[in-house]
């Protein structure tokens, strides 16, 4: 299957543009040998850590029974996880390729934006299909395990640190995602100066995310994930209007007090919620050997981190912002400068040793006074 349209003149095999023009179909290939294994009873072993979940424990029926939303079978993380973050990082790469030939290249062409403008545009469009459907899968998953109803279920503690199969899937594939992003910096040509920005922007959702992941913090990293997630969906929608035609900017310049509206909602329910999971109200025992978050290192290091993750987003708001309010003011200011210096040539030109003359060369009617 063929998700980039190829010019007339074909790269050489395996050389940096061929890689670029073709990279779904190489990653395609390469999650399809992990598909192929299954088929074969040498290699099912190895396919299977690749694509299914790891880390899985039985629990009894009757033990099962006491837990509301528990299944009998739940998870724990591990080094497995690893191999299955891998390879649905392949799919999410031929996904992120299929979104960008069939949906935002086909309006790109349609709607004819500048290069820089398409590259913002593409960047907008990516994150607001994958926003969405990862506000309305969190959702589900939250309202299917009465977070919700019950909000004593964000910091009360489970005593076998165990997730359920959606939701461990849910940060699989999370971080599966993310840790695509790195990649597809290369193969989306992202220019020099941008790319600082964009590995800090992928990196802190990585840290946060796998900080929930592994201080089985998992609740209140799903929900702190959905507020966040719905404040970029937001965003970067808005965004989309705003580079059809720039005359909604002005409509949707209060998204962006929704969006710091949604910032101090997360940060107060971050510092509430992990204030509970984390005073020792309800655990007295502090023994980091017990996987026990508990301890005074990690609520530090949790309320710190969410509250730096909301002060750059912060920030960088107020940078995009101030960055459009300057590129709305340019074209205003253009058309004096250019006056003001029409002017001056002007004048200099019908100026010469401080004396008024209209013109350097004489007109056809002074040189026939001359002449005569």
């Amino acid at each position: 299957m063929t998700f980039r349209k190829k010019g007339t003149k074909n790269p050489p095999v395996l050389s940096q543009e061929f890689i670029l023009q073709n990279h779904a179909d190489l990653v395609a290939c390469v999650g399809m040998f992990f598909v192929l294994g299954l088929m074969f009873e040498g290699t099912a072993e190895v396919s299977i850590v690749f694509i299914t979940l790891q880390h899985g424990v039985t629990f009894p029926a009757e033990e099962a029974e006491e837990r509301a939303t528990a299944p009998k079978f739940l998870y724990h993380y591990g080094a497995k996880d690893l191999a299955t973050v891998f390879f649905y990082m392949l799919v999410a790469i031929i996904i992120h390729a299929t979104i960008q030939e069939y949906v935002l290249d086909r309006i790109n062409r349609r709607m004819q934006f500048p290069k820089p403008k398409q590259t913002k545009f593409n960047e907008s469009g990516q994150f607001s299909v994958f926003f969405l459907v990862s506000c309305i899968w969190g959702t589900f998953i939250l309202h299917s395990e009465n977070c919700l109803s019950d909000l004593a279920v964000l910091w009360r503690a489970h005593p076998n640190n165990m997730m359920t199969f959606q939701m461990k899937f849910f940060y699989i594939s999370q971080l599966a995602y993310w840790f695509h992003a790195f990649p597809e910096l290369y193969f989306q040509r992202i220019k020099p100066q941008d790319l600082s920005q964009q590995v800090v922007y992928v990196g802190l959702h990585l840290f946060h995310i796998a900080g929930a992941y592994l201080l089985y913090l998992n609740h209140l990293g799903l929900l702190l994930l959905m507020m966040h997630y719905f404040v970029e969906f937001l965003s970067h929608f808005c965004d989309l209007f705003y580079f059809s035609d720039e005359k909604y900017q002005k409509e949707f310049s209060l998204w962006a007090i929704v969006f710091i509206l949604g910032r101090l909602v997360t940060l107060i329910v971050s510092v509430i919620t992990v204030g509970f999971h984390l005073a020792g109200g309800q655990n007295g025992n502090s023994d980091g050997t017990t996987e026990d978050v508990n301890v005074l290192a990690a609520k530090i290091a949790v309320l710190s981190s969410s509250c730096t993750i909301q002060a750059y987003i912060t920030w960088n708001l107020f940078n995009v912002q101030l960055q459009r309010w300057m590129e709305e003011d340019a074209p205003l200011q253009a058309p004096s400068v250019k006056k003001k210096r029409t002017k001056g040539r002007f004048s200099r030109k019908g100026t010469e040793n401080g004396v008024a003359t209209s013109n350097r060369v004489d007109s056809p009617h002074m040189r026939k006074e001359k002449s005569s």
